[in-house]
């Protein structure tokens, strides 16, 4: 097994005379990034002396239940689009699909990159929230970051991936990476991926209230209403047309 963050390296030459927009290199960095998810959810935890970090048993619905409590404690308007995806996800809270470590934050701002090889992985950041529990939970979270064109330029212009790559590699396009990486089965990710998003969802909404309350005064958190109730949105219609 390759290890995590120095996975999915192709053929350097290749990707180093490749123009930055080409097919090629486009889908070979999301490979490489998904792939290295992949490999983080294959190490075993066990043998690292990680077996304490989580409890997995139940973590599901710990998470779906629990971030189901923080978006209340911090609602400020109505957003009727994200309580009915809540409502659909504490209605069909699945069993577990495995164990592994889980990242919690795993995006391409996290990650960093071989300037010499874009399709190398030199470092995964941003580790504060890893726990043991399901891995389709972590790939549900990073598919939630992935927009796509019918997002609106709002979504799309967000920092979290590079646009290039989200305008050109679809979400199920990673889901199958990932699924032919991992030889997990995704036939469900949908649940995975709307759980996702309302979770973004609710870490936007979480900032707003802060801000909303004078926490913070910062005018840079006062879209971040907007961007939950657009995260709301794109649950909801999720659920409605069954795919991500």
């Amino acid at each position: 097994m390759t290890p995590p963050a120095t996975a999915g390296g192709t053929d350097k030459s290749s990707a180093s005379i490749a123009p930055l927009r080409s097919p090629y290199l486009l889908k070979a960095v999301c490979s490489s990034f998904i792939r290295n998810l992949a490999n983080l959810h294959a190490l075993d935890y066990k043998a690292a002396g990680l077996e304490k970090l989580g409890h997995p048993d139940g973590y599901v619905r710990r998470q779906v239940e629990g971030w189901t409590t923080r978006y209340f404690a911090a609602k400020t308007d109505e957003n009727p689009d994200l309580e009915s995806a809540i409502s659909w996800l504490n209605a069909k809270i699945p069993g577990e699909s495995g164990v592994s470590l889980v990242h919690n934050d795993y995006k391409f701002d996290n990650i960093m990159l071989d300037p010499e090889d874009l399709t190398k992985i030199t470092a995964v950041l941003d580790w504060e929230m890893v726990t043991i529990g399901d891995p389709l939970m972590d790939l549900g979270t990073t598919l939630g970051y992935w927009m796509d064109k019918d997002a609106g330029e709002q979504m799309l212009n967000m920092p979290f991936n590079p646009r290039v790559l989200m305008e050109n590699v679809t979400r199920r396009d990673l889901a199958e990476m990932y699924s032919d990486a991992s030889g997990r089965n995704v036939s469900d990710i949908l649940y995975y991926y709307v759980f996702g998003t309302f979770k973004i969802a609710v870490i936007a909404q979480q900032i707003f209230a802060r801000y909303v309350k004078g926490s913070t005064s910062d005018e840079h958190f006062a879209n971040f209403g907007g961007f939950a109730r657009a995260l709301g949105r794109i649950a909801s219609n999720a659920v409605s047309s069954g795919k991500i």
